[in-house]
């Protein structure tokens, strides 16, 4: 099963690649049409061209990530702190996408209809509230993975068959 469920993940990983290749392609054709066509603004044509390759990064992340995580790894046991770091690396990828997308969205949105304005500064919006979850996650999952890490090192000790490492001493605040 688990030969199967890689092979799937690795299918999707080169079709998203593919696709994000296709974007940037898409992207490129489209911006060098209107900047030969007089009747459309070349600004407005690299403003399309920037979005689409946002999303040709975010997508050859995802893709990126797959590969790594599901097709080359497979389903070999991870610590909490390697997990903690593969999803904050995928997360930060994504939040600058969202982030400068949403930048794009102001500049077009403020060229052709300021009263949409609402809408780029949304996703803007969103996106600082993911930081901030993002944030909460690392705080919490740095106390959970000390907790992991240790109960972790006292199960292959015992597998071992060595005594068990005492547990570290926690650096206490100064209240």
């Amino acid at each position: 099963m688990s030969l199967i469920t890689r092979a799937i993940f690795a299918a999707a990983s080169l079709l998203l690649f593919v696709l994000a290749i296709a974007l940037v392609g898409v992207g490129l054709r489209e911006a060098i049409g209107a900047i030969i066509d007089p009747e459309q603004s070349a600004a407005d044509a690299i403003l399309d061209i920037l979005g689409y390759v946002i999303v040709a990064i975010a997508v050859f992340d995802v893709a990126k990530y797959l590969y790594e995580d599901e097709v080359r790894r497979g389903s070999e046991r991870r610590s909490a702190a390697e997990a903690r770091r593969s999803l904050t690396k995928f997360l930060s990828t994504i939040l600058i996408a969202l982030f400068l997308e949403g930048l794009v969205l102001v500049f077009k949105t403020a060229r052709e209809n300021v009263e949409q304005m609402l809408y780029p500064v949304a996703l803007i919006g969103v996106s600082v509230l993911v930081l901030v979850g993002l944030g909460v996650f690392q705080r919490l999952s740095a106390t959970v993975e000390q907790k992991v890490g240790d109960d972790d090192e006292a199960e292959e000790a015992k597998e071992e068959g060595k005594p068990a490492p005492r547990p570290k001493a926690r650096a206490r605040k100064p209240a």
